[in-house]
């Protein structure tokens, strides 16, 4: 799943893909670098502080605005070639239903389907694939000191609770999948320790969905800057698949799927193909 932020404040690419032309630009790019899913996201869900100790966090986008982000975006990949599905991530219906008439086939909304009661219904009634988050709180305030019993026992039976809803809300079970939210209400030992356990959501029978690309306890281990993450999501991300996560939400798709390939290779069974210049020897 390759990201495409349109917004001018996500932590480490805010303001780059504002202009649909570059973001139009980008999706193709990760596209055609092997992403099966390109995520279309016009609100950021940024926490205070990740860009300093005087960052407020992300500010919350009215409807409209988010439409007017994702749309152009939307509507010039759906009339193109492009080789991979759309998503949205929202957790707005309005956006989703917007996005789904315009070509998005896939929600992924990270508030697992609490943030508008109409959500569900949507996902259900259109025959939508959906990815359900773990999220404790909201943007603003979800890293104030969070707090579990056991980190991986909560959001498992969270993400349990979740499933079951949807499920019992009309949406099929093979069009969900689930997300523990790597930085969302946790923190670095809580991020560790959902990868250390990984296979423990992983055993709910849902595939799994791991964002941990460019994040800031990938910093706080390492001490690298975000511009300088690459080599800790790689390693994350093969981890996580090693773990049982069958999918992975990146801005770098070119390196973590070669990554991907190789510990597939060697471990269990070929990735698929990641590049057209890949070659045989």
């Amino acid at each position: 799943m390759g990201v495409v932020n349109v917004t001018p404040d996500s932590f480490s690419d805010g303001g780059r893909f504002v202009e649909p032309d570059a973001a139009v630009a980008q999706a193709r790019r990760l596209a055609s670098e092997g992403a099966d899913l390109v995520d279309i996201g016009g609100e950021s869900t940024r926490p205070p502080g990740v860009s300093g100790p005087d960052d407020p966090g992300a500010v919350p986008v009215s409807v409209e605005d988010e439409l007017r982000r994702v749309l152009p975006v939307i509507e010039r990949l759906a009339a193109g070639d492009l080789a991979a599905r759309i998503s949205i991530d929202t957790h707005k219906r309005p956006v989703a239903e917007a996005a789904a008439d315009a070509g998005a086939s896939f929600v992924n909304d990270v508030t697992a389907l609490r943030g508008d009661p109409g959500m569900v219904g949507l996902v259900a009634d259109r025959g939508l694939e959906c990815c359900l988050m773990h999220m404790l709180g909201e943007p603003r305030t979800m890293q104030d000191d969070p707090r579990y019993d056991d980190v991986v026992d909560d959001v498992r039976a969270f993400l349990e609770e979740r499933l079951a809803f949807a499920v019992g809300q009309g949406v099929p079970e093979g069009r969900v999948m689930l997300d523990p939210g790597i930085g969302f209400g946790k923190t670095r030992e809580h991020n560790l320790e959902l990868l250390r356990r990984l296979d423990e959501i992983a055993a709910i029978g849902r595939p799994v969905v791991v964002g941990t690309s460019r994040k800031s306890f990938l910093g706080a281990v390492t001490g690298r800057p975000v511009e300088e993450r690459l080599a800790a999501t790689i390693a994350t991300n093969v981890l996580a698949w090693e773990r049982g996560a069958s999918v992975f939400r990146v801005h770098d798709v070119a390196p973590v799927r070669d990554a991907l390939a190789m510990a597939a290779a060697t471990v269990r069974s070929p990735w698929p193909r990641t590049t057209s210049t890949a070659t045989t020897g």
